[in-house]
Parts: structure tokens; sequence; C-alpha cells
């Protein structure tokens, strides 16, 4: 998938929200490989947009386009597949099972591609390779936001969508964990939709978008 494009978007939660932005009610468009930062505060719709990307929201207003094909002409099971291939996305909630392993919940996802041995290479790098068979529930917020990220980039992916990645990560592990996903997403050959209530660290070279 080479682009995607909102034409006039806006989530009909928001219909009376004030916005000042460039992305809701706008004509925009996102490029494979390119990396983008979508900055608001709170209730202006970030976490909304990459659901509408993702097919999980669709209450909204205006049409998106993923290449050519309007996204309202996708079934359920079109999106699925396009969660194993095309989409990855590291929820703002994470989403790990606690009573399960750090490594479980990686071996878990669907369309996991890494081996043990990559998961415990690439563990290292986050710096939570001594974690893996400890309970998920058992971890710090940092600590299973890092694994989350591992998980989401086991997967193949041409676009990876971040939801607040770094919010629980001090400077060292941000830094740490951003050249972890832009050497996958430089494997992939693919974009980065992020958000950010404000913070741009790690985002160095970034398109900012504001809603």
């Amino acid at each position: 998938m080479e682009f995607i494009k909102l034409n006039n978007v806006l989530p009909i939660p928001l219909k009376d929200t004030p916005l000042d932005g460039n992305l809701w009610l706008s004509n925009i468009q996102f490029q494979r490989g390119t990396h983008s930062l979508i900055m608001a505060d709170s209730g202006k719709g970030k976490s909304t947009f990459l659901n509408i990307i993702y097919g999980i929201r669709k209450d909204f207003n205006g049409t998106v386009f993923f290449d050519n094909e309007n996204i309202e002409k996708i079934s359920s099971n079109g999106f699925s597949e396009l969660r194993t291939q095309i989409f990855s996305y590291l929820f703002q909630d994470l989403r790990l099972f606690g009573n399960l392993t750090a490594r479980e919940n990686i071996l878990l996802k669907p369309a996991c591609k890494f081996t043990n041995g990559e998961i415990d290479f690439y563990a290292e790098k986050l710096g939570v390779a001594k974690l893996l068979d400890r309970n998920c529930q058992t971890l710090s917020l940092g600590q299973q936001q890092r694994i989350a990220m591992l998980r989401a980039l086991s997967q193949p992916f041409q676009w990876l969508l971040l939801d607040e990645p770094f919010s629980h990560l001090d400077d060292k592990n941000a830094a740490n964990m951003m050249a972890f996903v832009l050497e996958r997403c430089k494997q992939e050959n693919a974009g980065i939709l992020a958000t950010s209530l404000g913070d741009k660290r790690g985002f160095d070279n970034f398109e900012i978008v504001k809603i």
C-alpha cells in the first residue's frame, strides 16, 4: 500500500470540537516510507485517527482511501488480512496478556515471524532480554511498553501505527526503542504514523501534523 489519503474526514464525536489543525476536514496524504507525527491535546482524535486507519472505528464523515480504494468497501475479513501484512499497531493501552510471559505475548501474535532467537536478539537491544520469561503483569509500564513494541515489530508491515509510544519511557530507553523502530521500518520499507500529546522526543525528522 503506497499511500493513505483522507478527504474531508471528521470523526462524528468531534463534530462540535474546535479544530485548527491540518488533519481533520482537510485533504491530506501519507506516503509509504515517510514518517509523520500527529500532535494534539487530549480529546482531539489522535487515537481515533489511528483506529480509523486500522479499521476499528467507522464513526466518521468523509472518505479514507488506501491507494485508490475507499476503505468503506473493505470487508471485515479484508481488514483482518491488512492487519497481518500491511498494518502493525502499538496501542496506547498496550493490550498485553498479564498472565502470560513476555515471550508468550510476542509469539501469540498470529503474524509473528520472529524466531525465539530473533526475539532474544531484539529484546537485548531494548534492554528487556531478562524479562522475556516473566509474566507481563509483573513488569513496569515502561518494560511492558518495550515488550509491546517488540511484539508490534515482529510481524510483516508496510505501515506502523504508534499511539504515544514513549509515554512510559525515559530518554535513553525512548532513543533505543526509536532506533529499533527505524531499523525495522527500513527493513520493511514502511511508513510510520505516530501520535503525541506534544512531546517530540525521539521524533527527529518526522513531519508534524497538527489537529
